[in-house]
């Protein structure tokens, strides 16, 4: 008797961001992530240099796929950035950028490489949030990612109402195309997958080190914490395969 399709065989994608320790790479890596991200925004406590994101990313195995977040670079720093001009880095020729800024299209084009855009979705006004405009604006994103409007461009730990947009349009087209960002965590990012069906999700404040005195280390992964976070993924997508 030949095996029974799944109804939605569709596998989340799990990117964790915002590591800047050896340690915390290997963890994400055993665990199951398909990307790793590297914040190159100099402001965030969670920052790297672009020297040691080249030697983290150097840990990756293939199809492990470096991102790289920016936050309104100026374009001489974006052309840097271009494959043919980075320092011999193992797996870098396949890595993304991810802008997090206010970049506009054109801005975004202008590195020559394939890219992420960051919607941020201001809390308590989602639904006059135009997604649909802003995924036909970005229309050359390999993805856009929905994260929280927080102040320091993400990794705020805040959720927004997932059911305010319009996600099944198919411009939006989220089960090939939205990255869900923004407050997830072990705990909610089961519920999360439901409403949204994303193609992948995307947690950093979620699977850091408490810290002492509340809140987390910013920049510090829980490797607990990371495999928590991917088991609930997968148990969501199994249920969604039931379903």
């Amino acid at each position: 008797m030949a095996d029974t399709p799944l109804k939605n065989p569709h596998r989340t994608r799990i990117k964790i961001c915002g590591l800047t320790r050896e340690a915390d790479v290997d963890a994400a890596v055993q665990a199951g992530a398909d990307a790793i991200g590297f914040v190159l925004y100099e402001k965030s406590p969670r920052a790297v240099s672009l020297a040691r994101a080249v030697e983290l990313a150097q840990r990756l195995p293939v199809f492990v796929t470096p991102v790289l977040l920016l936050v309104n670079q100026d374009t001489p720093n974006l052309i840097a950035l271009r494959a043919d001009s980075m320092p011999a880095s193992g797996q870098f020729g396949s890595y993304l950028l991810q802008f997090h800024g206010d970049e506009s299209p054109a801005h975004c084009a202008a590195a020559g490489m394939p890219f992420m855009r960051a919607a941020r979705i201001p809390l308590g006004g989602e639904a006059g949030f135009d997604l649909v405009k802003f995924s036909e604006d970005y229309h050359a994103a390999q993805a856009i990612l929905v994260d929280a409007h927080v102040e320091g461009y993400g990794g705020g730990g805040k959720t927004f109402d997932w059911t305010a947009l319009p996600w099944s349009h198919p411009t939006i087209n989220a089960s090939s195309r939205i990255v869900l960002s923004g407050g997830l965590s072990p705990a909610n990012v089961g519920e999360a997958i439901d409403r949204v069906r994303p193609w992948a999700v995307d947690v950093s404040s979620g699977v850091e080190l408490d810290a002492p005195q509340g809140g987390t280390q910013k920049g510090l992964k829980s490797p607990e914490k990371i495999n928590q976070f991917i088991a609930a993924v997968r148990r969501a997508d199994e249920l969604l395969s039931k379903s």
